[in-house]
């Protein structure tokens, strides 16, 4: 298996970049975050994780061993390939997905493209299993984070614009009212979601 490419950034498209290591360029696909931190011909280390197909070699580069543990856990997700599982860490920081699923927040999920209410369902339910997460009773819906969020749909943000926010503010011991101020400064700062 291959473990982690060193080379320099040759291209880089929306979905993978082309890593150049000694004369051989390899196609490495990566979540949007990893890829929105490489630039041009700069020389970069990714963690990868190769998966292999009956008809394809497909490589999957990480900047953090926590992204590529995450990856590979969420691959063992019931319904929940490579492709899918990269969507998820486009969208999510592995601390934001930890927060998810410890609040045990279904509409964050959702808010991944490919992820309905019942495959967010069926990823909480797995995943805080496989994660060693323990689910605190005051994060179920109801909790300071839910009421966050619904405050904020409820002042007009649509999900694209809460996506990462509401979870970033998400502290052990925060109020919904607390979360809602720290996210408003936040969303003050961003550009507007696109539709």
């Amino acid at each position: 298996m291959i473990a982690s490419l060193t080379g320099d950034v040759a291209e880089i498209t929306p979905g993978a970049a082309v890593l150049e290591v000694a004369g051989v360029g390899y196609l490495v696909h990566a979540p949007a975050p990893v890829l929105a931190g490489l630039r041009r011909a700069e020389r970069v280390r990714l963690l990868t994780h190769l998966v292999v197909r009956e008809d394809s070699l497909t490589l999957y580069g990480f900047r953090t061993a926590d992204q590529r543990e995450l990856f590979q856990t969420l691959m063992g997700v019931t319904g929940v390939g490579p492709k899918l599982a990269l969507a998820v860490l486009s969208v999510f920081e592995p601390q934001g997905l930890r927060q998810a699923v410890a609040a045990g927040d279904v509409d964050a999920l959702t808010s991944v493209p490919g992820v309905g209410r019942r495959g967010a369902q069926r990823m909480l339910l797995e995943l805080k299993d496989r994660l060693d997460i323990v689910v605190d009773d005051n994060a179920v819906p109801g909790s300071a984070l839910a009421e966050a969020r619904a405050a904020l749909a409820g002042l007009g943000y649509t999900p694209a614009e809460l996506r990462g926010v509401v979870e970033g503010v998400a502290l052990p011991g925060a109020s919904g009212e607390d979360m809602v101020r720290a996210a408003l400064k936040q969303l003050s700062g961003r550009e507007p979601a696109k539709a």
